[in-house]
């Protein structure tokens, strides 16, 4: 019986990504279709009311070519993390949300305005490079060195220069501090990085 239920239990875990994302398709769609604006609930820098938006930034978006250019990478990056389980996903994307939020929210210029996943984006890069690093099995560090590598080769690129190539308007803040998120996540509650079931 528990034979049967693994495959279902391994995929279930990729449901967390692909809803968060799907979540913010919805709330973009909302924003599109209800007058006003959503991203007055993002990140205002230097403003005490401005760190709900440590809650709510990830979710919300400039518009649909911002969202866009983000839900590949989430999706790619995010089911690489979720593939360690569930609570590890929704561990490491909070402390990615809270570090990268908390960073953008002092360094940024004062009351400049972040929104967007490209924090969680660059937190998972980061998780998923400083895993080599972090304790565990000799054979699971292999594994995450070569992922590590496969990761880099794809996204190294884009993720430098989304740090020091940004144009106007794009907030490398956001992109640094989520990146730093993700490296101290690796190194956090790593007895709790894959889900146990009984048997």
């Amino acid at each position: 019986m528990t034979t049967a239920a693994q495959p279902s239990g391994t995929l279930s875990r990729f449901l967390s990504p692909l809803a968060l994302l799907a979540l913010m398709w919805v709330v973009q769609l909302a924003d599109a279709i209800l007058p006003g604006s959503f991203s007055g609930w993002g990140i205002r820098s230097w403003d005490p009311s401005g760190l709900l938006g440590i809650l709510f930034a990830p979710l919300l978006h400039s518009g649909w070519p911002h969202l866009i250019g983000n839900s590949i990478p989430f999706l790619v990056l995010g089911c690489i993390v979720a593939a360690e389980g569930t609570r590890r996903f929704w561990a490491v994307t909070g402390v990615i949300a809270v570090i990268g939020g908390v960073g953008t929210w002092i360094v940024n210029t004062p009351g400049t305005l972040t929104v967007g996943a490209s924090g969680l984006v660059f937190g998972y890069f980061g998780y998923l490079v400083a895993r080599v690093f972090a304790p565990g099995r000799v054979s699971h560090r292999i594994l995450y060195a070569v992922i590590a590598l496969i990761v880099i080769g794809i996204y190294g690129g884009t993720m430098l220069a989304g740090v020091f190539g940004v144009s106007a308007g794009i907030s490398w803040q956001g992109h640094l501090f989520g990146a730093v998120g993700g490296a101290l996540a690796a190194f956090v509650g790593r007895r709790g990085a894959v889900d146990r079931r009984a048997g």
